[in-house]
């Protein structure tokens, strides 16, 4: 199977995706879906211990790489795009003390700055699915991974086949843009040689965070309509569209959310 992206990356839609990102309307919402308890459980699945060299790619602004330093004891690497999400990063780390254990690098997840070997598990979390060139990106994955090291995804998946409303709004959804059905990331894991150890769903945690963010737009509609602060350029309506459709796709088994680990083994045969 040839993992295809559905439409949506011109560069108005990414506009109208980063404008619905930077309204904060998810503030307090546990972003990504599960928050750090899928965290947590993506760093058992890892089996990390103290021991541990941790790249975690699309870092953010540092809380879940500051967060798997201090839950497993290990040493991580954030990576991020986001120049300004570095420096909050690290001045993060070094309020918690963490600054011998955890650094952060701004690069491209699909040229990754690190020798070959250099770690023994990669995560990423709520973000594979924006990166334009996934089957590069996963061969750097596997490339930085040591024999025997694991790769942890947590992403959305869409159904093989979407309907045209359904695509339109996914397109407008920075995650969501280009979820992938369950069976392409997989394939794309197989692909750059990682055997695939787990598939586990988490379909609740998407259902929660809409939820999540459905109550904060009722608490921000209403102070708006008491004329107090509200959330500066919000379209309540549309907003509220999107998120009923998201739960409505969720339901219909369209959208949901996933983990998926892949582990780098000691025999490759290579193409």
């Amino acid at each position: 199977m040839t993992p295809v992206p559905i439409p949506g990356r011109d560069e108005s839609v990414k506009q109208g995706r980063a404008r619905f990102c930077e309204s904060n309307l998810a503030v307090g919402a546990s972003l990504p879906p599960g928050g750090l308890q899928l965290t947590e459980r993506l760093g058992t699945l890892l089996h990390l211990t103290p021991k541990s060299r941790v790249l975690d790619v699309a870092s953010g602004e540092g809380a879940r790489s500051i967060f798997l330093a201090k839950r497993f004891g290990c040493h991580v690497v954030g990576l991020d795009y986001g120049s300004q999400n570095i420096t909050q990063a690290a001045e993060l780390a070094g309020a918690d003390g963490l600054a011998s254990s955890v650094r952060f690098d701004c690069s491209d997840a699909g040229h990754l700055p690190f020798p070959d070997a250099s770690f023994d598990a990669v995560t990423c979390e709520c973000a594979f699915c924006t990166f334009p060139n996934k089957s590069n990106t996963t061969r750097e994955f596997e490339r930085v991974l040591r024999t025997g090291g694991r790769v942890g995804l947590s992403d959305f998946t869409r159904g093989e086949v979407l309907p045209r409303e359904l695509a339109c709004l996914f397109a407008m959804i920075a995650c969501v843009a280009d979820a992938q059905p369950i069976a392409s990331y997989v394939e794309y894991l197989r692909s750059a040689n990682f055997d695939v150890e787990k598939v586990e769903f988490h379909d609740a945690a998407l259902t929660e965070l809409v939820r999540q963010i459905g109550t904060k737009l009722l608490r921000t509609k209403n102070l708006a309509a008491l004329k107090k602060p509200a959330l500066p350029g919000v379209d309540f309506t549309s907003t509220k569209q999107i998120a009923q459709g998201v739960l409505t796709a969720v339901q219909e088994g369209q959208l949901g959310y996933v983990i998926l680990i892949g582990v780098k083994p000691s025999f490759r045969c290579r193409g």
